[in-house]
């Protein structure tokens, strides 16, 4: 009797720990719904700061007229922070601009951050053309106006920070995507709806 309880008490063992296993190996449902968007070329979008408000600093216009990302409240806004100095953020900015002219609205918008220098201000403006992003929203941050960078968690470029129409943070991506992508424009169709 004694030998039929071990068995039993081994095979309960066992079971527990393919149940474990299994368990783990499942992983957890995501807790954001958006995370399912993180797929295929935006799959290293990052979910951990959603929900944080826009930061404040400002950015300046091509003449030098102030902006904040609070002044997009009520659009879902794709912020970029580039540099033409960058070649990652180049090689991004045509599928930036292929974006805009697919989803482009009074709901929708991509904002292009430029961090090059105040000298560079009108190669920045220009490069965007050369690229075929000249449909996008330009600003510039120099050297000296960082705040906005630091604000935001920049750490690198490019760096690409989506923010719903509430002016939150939705996710980011660090490095470059090709943005006119499928899920991309999943992701933009799924946020402008809500």
């Amino acid at each position: 009797m004694t030998r039929l309880a071990y068995i039993a008490l081994f095979l309960v063992g066992l079971i527990a720990i393919v149940y474990a296993l299994m368990s783990a190996a499942g992983g957890k449902a995501p807790e954001n719904s958006l995370e399912k968007f993180a797929v295929g070329e935006i799959q290293k979008l990052d979910f951990s700061k959603a929900g944080t408000p826009a930061a404040e600093a400002p950015f300046y216009l091509q003449d030098g007229t102030p902006v904040t990302l609070q002044d997009y409240k009520g659009k879902v806004i794709l912020v970029n922070f580039w540099a033409t100095w960058c070649a990652p953020c180049e090689r991004e900015m045509p599928s930036l601009g292929a974006l805009q002219t697919a989803r482009g609205s009074d709901k929708f918008e991509v904002v292009a951050i430029s961090v090059d220098s105040e000298e560079d201000k009108a190669y920045a403006a220009q490069r965007l053309t050369e690229l075929g992003a000249s449909n996008i929203d330009f600003h510039i941050v120099t050297p000296e106006q960082y705040e906005l960078v630091y604000d935001s968690g920049v750490q690198g470029f490019p760096t690409t920070i989506l923010y719903d129409a509430d002016g939150k943070e939705v996710a980011r991506l660090a490095g470059d995507a090709d943005w006119s992508s499928i899920e991309a424009i999943g992701l933009i169709d799924k946020l402008v709806q809500n």
